[in-house]
């Protein structure tokens, strides 16, 4: 009913007679009263998808008649109260989705005999899973998946013998599967993914008859899959991905199921497939990259017409690529590469109209590449790479509108690269090297205008490079023209490629002079002009870590291997004048040297004892910082980085550059380094308020915020320790070539998760509030399993009532709110502003730009849109609760997005939301959803 407010002035007791009192999926928030139980003859309490806080009242211990009792989807917090152990007539308890806490008392479950559906999953819930489980016999489902329970399964749930489904998933439980769990012949569903459990699969699994979905991924389980696995003809979806199993699959796996979800990957299995695996037909996702099969593959997986998505790379499997697969009319997703696979490809490939990704690289694979592949008009990534191709490549793949990366590198195509090729305007990433094509690099290049990375190096191609490729303004990590036969002179056009990070355009027969192209290429890091004929001096690459010039007779500099520009002095002077200015050299020379002594001397007097009380003020929370592992000081940083050496340098910014510093401890550190001199972007404040803000950052405690450690000012530097994170950052990842495969559907969500528990933390949990005011992509890293970790607080300022307005601009342009391009005033809505165009850009895989003021307007232009069309399209599209959650979050973005800032959600309600809420937006399918039919979010 959209109800809001609170209950804390309810009349509970003006309804003593109350059975049923439910109010789920409402906008209902504070705690839950104490006074509620005086509805003692409740049998049913409802108080799901609000957001209620606080803790659970033991009070409600006293409705002892309550047989369904459902608190989940809100943020309470604390333990379980002791008091529930007195409802012993419960049947259904739903706590899930909050953030609860403690042990999973066994007092509690024992009293609990009649429970059917035990749900306490995704909460924070810590210890074992009691033994005491095993009472409650009239058990059907059994939720405790997302926690921090410890310890082993215990046998005890082989007791639960009426069971359906069992699901102990993304926890941290040890030990082995007991072999209790074959009593479970009612189980259907069987989750214990993302644990660390060991051991082998007992062979008791074949017991359980009734099995649908089996799910062991995530473990380190060892030894064979049991034989008698293949018992369960009711068995649908079986994954066992990322373990250390080996040997064979079960011969009979397979014969008389109907398996429609295989995953072996990541395992050491090894010998031939079943030669039934897929024998009922109804096999839609089969995967076994990363293993150790041989062999050819089974016959029946020519015939599954159900076919979506298969994963086989990685293996020793072999055998002729024609006759490998059928037709697939459903094929969305295929990678064969790092086989033994020989034999010529199909024609017939192109039949597979539905076919997105095609990876067959790395094999043995001759012959042609078939025109027919210009017919997969879905297809976004194609990768022959590293086989034995020859011929032409075909100008019909040109027509592939939606290709995004094509690699077919490491062949030995010829002729010459057609035209159409460069048409490709979403083209990210195009790889040609080691191939033998000829002729020129086009100026129809310029059309590629989404390039990422360019590769054409290795080959045969001569002319010159054309002016247009100055127009791939986008071109970031890699642009690779070595090794050809190149000549004429470098295009200073080259300088608009202000982005490119590696340039290579090495063994060629450039002529001229180096163009002064280095003051606008300012993401530069390594570049190589080495072998050609250039002449002239080496302009200078100040922020290129590598620099090659050699094999350029003409050229002169300061590089390695090179001549000096200046001419050598006459030798015409005499040995007189040689040894006069020698000694006028010295002489002057030993005076400076004694006085900067005498100085440094008097200097180190005064300031020693100021600067050493510095250090420590500075870093006067180190005992907290490390707890009792030890302080660390900033000379040990210094020394870490060897007074901040260029190879230590692991990132560049517009107000300085970070660094990588490993100490002595094992404790790895980012040390940003501000040169406050340099910029005018920093307002001047004083001394004591820039340490009090400082301060203040360094009290921030957030799983999803990089921890700022403390500071340094020292000779016009600013100094900020933070937290070492290892991968890249958010922006990084999501664009570079891989990009859409590392971040999938389950990780984006993941990240906006947490990047929004994050700043409802620094909103609503920090006193005063804090307001970031620079999110975006590349503000947020990320660890090595994806967690986000939201980062730079440079522009951040404590909101308090003098400082809300501020006289310059600050953040990303592009993230920026509109409201702060007029009135300059920060607010929180500021970073709810931000966080939408974050979300939209991970949902759509790049930024919304112009079409964030339609997308979030009433407007009727958008009504055409769809949510489909929009979705990152590197990515197989979601399906099933997946899918609606993409759908709520792409609703959330645009609510964040609106132009209003009073109409936009508070960042407490979008955490929430993510975290919390499971509402089914799809009451139609995915594809037929446009924009202006998703659902009103409510503020």
């Amino acid at each position: 009913m959209n109800l809001n407010g609170t209950l804390d002035q309810f009349n509970f007791s003006s309804l003593p007679n109350l059975i049923d009192f439910i109010l789920n999926n409402n906008n209902l928030n504070g705690t839950i009263p104490p006074t509620i139980s005086n509805l003692s003859k409740l049998t049913s309490l409802d108080l799901s998808s609000n957001y209620f806080a606080g803790d659970i009242p033991p009070e409600i211990g006293l409705c002892t008649d309550l047989t369904h009792l459902d608190f989940s989807n809100n943020s309470l917090i604390g333990v379980l109260p002791p008091s529930l152990s007195n409802l012993n007539k419960l049947v259904i308890l739903s706590m899930h989705h909050n953030f609860l806490s403690g042990e999973i008392s066994s007092n509690l479950i024992a009293n609990w005999t009649e429970l059917a559906r035990l749900l306490l999953q995704k909460n924070s819930f810590s210890g074992i899973i009691p033994p005491e489980i095993g009472r409650l016999k009239n058990l059907h489902v059994l939720c405790l998946f997302k926690n921090n329970l410890t310890g082993s399964i215990p046998p005890e749930v082989g007791s639960l013998t009426v069971l359906t489904e069992l699901n102990f998933s993304m926890n941290q439980l040890t030990g082995s599967i007991p072999s209790a769990v074959g009593n479970l012949t009612k189980l259907q569903i069987f989750y214990l993914y993302e644990n660390n459990l060991t051991g082998i699969i007992p062979p008791e699994i074949g017991n359980m008859v009734s099995l649908v979905k089996l799910d062991l991924n995530l473990n380190q389980l060892q030894g064979e899959i049991p034989a008698t696995i293949s018992r369960l003809l009711n068995l649908q979806y079986m994954s066992v991905f990322t373990n250390k199993l080996s040997g064979e699959i079960p011969k009979d796996l397979g014969e008389n199921m109907f398996l429609k979800y295989i995953s072996f990957a990541k395992n050491s299995f090894s010998g031939v497939l079943p030669p039934k695996l897929c024998n009922g037909l109804s096999l839609v996702n089969f995967t076994a990259n990363g293993n150790n099969f041989t062999g050819p593959l089974p016959d029946c997986l020519r015939n599954c017409s159900k076919l979506f998505r298969v994963r086989l790379e990685r293996n020793h499997f072999s055998g002729d690529i024609s006759k490998a697969f059928g037709v697939h009319p459903s094929l969305d997703y295929i990678d064969l590469s790092n086989n033994e696979f020989y034999g010529e490809l199909s024609p017939k490939w192109g039949e597979c109209q539905n076919l997105t990704y095609l990876h067959i690289a790395e094999n043995k694979i001759q012959g042609e590449i078939p025109v027919e592949l210009g017919r997969l008009a879905q297809l976004r990534d194609l990768s022959l790479s590293s086989n034995e191709l020859k011929g032409n490549i075909p100008a019909e793949l040109g027509s592939l509108s939606f290709m995004f990366k094509l690699n077919l590198s490491g062949n030995h195509l010829t002729g010459q690269i057609p035209p159409a090729i460069y048409k490709l305007s979403g083209l990210q990433n195009l790889d040609l090297s080691r191939n033998e094509p000829s002729g020129s690099i086009t100026q129809e290049i310029g059309n590629c205008v989404g390039l990422l990375q360019l590769s054409l190096s290795s080959n045969n191609l001569s002319g010159i490079i054309p002016s247009e490729l100055g127009k791939l303004g986008k071109l970031q990590s890699n642009l690779d023209l070595s090794n050809n036969s190149l000549s004429g002179a470098i295009p200073h056009s080259l300088d608009m490629l202000t982005m490119l990070e590696k340039l290579n355009i090495s063994h060629n027969k450039f002529s001229g002079s180096i163009p002064s192209i280095s003051s606008s290429m300012i993401s530069l890091q390594s570049v190589d002009f080495s072998y050609n004929n250039l002449s002239g001096p080496v302009p200078p690459f100040r922020e290129a870590e590598s620099a090659l010039f050699l094999g350029n007779s003409g050229l002169c500099g300061d590089s390695q291997g090179l001549s000096s520009c200046n001419p050598s002095p006459s030798p015409t002077g005499g040995k007189k004048s040689k040894k006069t200015i020698i000694a006028i050299i010295i002489f002057v020379a030993s005076i400076i040297f004694l006085a900067i002594i005498v100085i440094g001397i008097i200097l180190l007097t005064r300031k020693s004892g100021r600067f050493d009380e510095e250090m420590e003020y500075v870093f006067s929370s180190e005992s907290r910082i490390w707890e009792k592992e030890g302080k660390f000081t900033f000379s040990e940083i210094v020394k870490a980085t060897d007074d901040f050496s260029e190879k230590y340098c692991i990132g560049r910014g517009g107000f300085g550059r970070v660094y990588k510093a490993e100490l002595r401890t094992g404790h790895v550190l980012a040390v940003k380094r501000l040169s406050m001199s340099d910029s005018g972007d920093i307002p001047e404040i004083n001394r004591r308020s820039f340490q009090n803000e400082i301060r203040t950052l360094t009290e921030v405690r957030h799983h999803n915020i990089v921890k700022l450690h403390g500071f340094c000012s020292k000779q016009g530097c600013m100094y900020l320790v933070y937290k070492y994170i290892p991968r890249d950052s958010l922006g990084m990842v999501l664009y570079r070539g891989e990009g859409g495969r590392e971040l999938d559907w389950v990780t984006r969500v993941k990240i906006l998760r947490g990047v929004a528990h994050a700043i409802a933390y620094l909103h609503h949990d920090c006193s005063p509030t804090i307001v970031h005011r620079d999110i975006s992509v590349n503000n947020i890293l990320l660890e090595e399993e994806f967690e986000p970790r939201l980062s730079d607080f440079g522009t951040a300022r404590l909101l308090s009532s003098d400082m809300s307005t501020w006289s310059s601009v600050a953040g990303a342009y592009g993230y920026m709110a509109p409201e702060l391009a007029y009135t300059m005033k920060v607010t929180e809505k500021c970073d709810v502003y931000s966080f939408g165009v974050v979300a939209l850009e991970v949902m759509m895989g790049k930024h919304p730009g112009e079409l964030i003021p339609l997308l979030s307007s009433s407007s009727s232009d958008k009504g055409n849109l769809f949510l489909k069309d929009l979705l990152d399209q590197r990515l197989l599209p979601p399906t099933g609760q997946l899918a609606e959650k993409i759908v709520f979050i792409f609703t959330v973005a645009l609510a964040c997005t609106r132009t209003k800032p009073e109409s936009r959600p508070t960042r407490h309600v979008v955490a929430f939301e993510l975290s919390a809420r499971a509402r089914a937006f799809l009451s139609e399918p995915l594809g037929l959803i446009t924009i202006n039919k998703l659902s009103t979010f409510q503020k």
